[in-house]
């Protein structure tokens, strides 16, 4: 809520989080999921050069998607293309799986954050057979009873609306929630759900720090943390067993 600062633990009863980059390392091949949902949008009758291989993949989906409305395409062929998109994107996400470890603190930080009492959700672009592979491989899975991936029926991240719908089934009020994520895309669901944000940099090995402490903070971030012992802090929580403070914030 705006002209709050942190801390600001109380009166939260929920922390939504992220998956990627947020509570596990992983290795996404993000410009390839990319180029994929451009290829087939161009099968299915997008004009080529329309969509830019530099958008997310999110925004990609979406401009497809308008420019066949655009172009009066049948529901039936809008349908198609997402669906072959998105088949095509959860086939590139799951080679990653290999390859995914827990965030260093992630454990640990749930588990307190559990044991004080909090309400925890996962919010995600990733489908769900990756997710819940991904929180299995990590040993994360146990935390999380409420979660929605893109795999979801509805709108996904970064919907408002999908953040809404993952509150009411946690039971958690917006104006007592909040929203850890590592991208600009995790603050514009929380924002347009009028929830709060605190980020978190990536330290995944993919294209590390590419999302800023700035450009976070532009984001409409509260709060942004190097790592999640000092998100730990920031939630007035000591810091977190083998994860040191920075430096400049020990």
């Amino acid at each position: 809520m705006p002209g709050l600062d942190p801390p600001y633990v109380e009166p939260i009863l929920g922390i939504v989080f992220d998956l990627d980059g947020t509570l596990i390392i992983s290795r996404h091949d993000f410009p390839r999921m990319r180029r994929a949902v451009v290829e087939i949008a161009e099968r299915h009758g997008v004009p080529r050069g329309t969509l830019s291989p530099g958008d997310t993949v999110a925004q990609t989906m979406t401009h497809a998607r308008d420019a066949l409305s655009a172009l009066r395409a049948t529901e039936g062929t809008i349908y198609k293309f997402e669906a072959d998109a998105n088949r095509r994107i959860d086939e590139i996400e799951l080679e990653a799986l290999p390859s995914v470890v827990p965030r260093p603190g992630a454990a640990a930080l749930l588990d307190v954050l559990e044991k004080r009492g909090y309400r925890l959700g996962l919010l995600t672009r990733s489908s769900e057979r990756y997710c819940r592979a991904a929180l299995e491989k990590t040993a994360l899975s146990g935390f999380f009873d409420h979660l929605r991936t893109r795999s979801a029926p509805g709108p996904s991240k970064p919907s408002p609306e999908a953040l809404q719908i993952l509150l009411r089934d946690m039971g958690v009020p917006s104006d007592r929630a909040l929203v850890v994520g590592d991208h600009p895309m995790d603050a514009e669901a929380a924002l347009g759900a009028h929830v709060r944000f605190y980020g978190v940099l990536d330290e995944g090995p993919t294209t590390p720090n590419s999302i800023t402490l700035d450009r976070l903070r532009m984001s409409g971030a509260k709060a942004v943390a190097r790592n999640l012992s000092e998100l730990a802090r920031q939630l007035g929580l000591p810091p977190l067993p083998g994860v040191p403070l920075p430096v400049d914030a020990a």
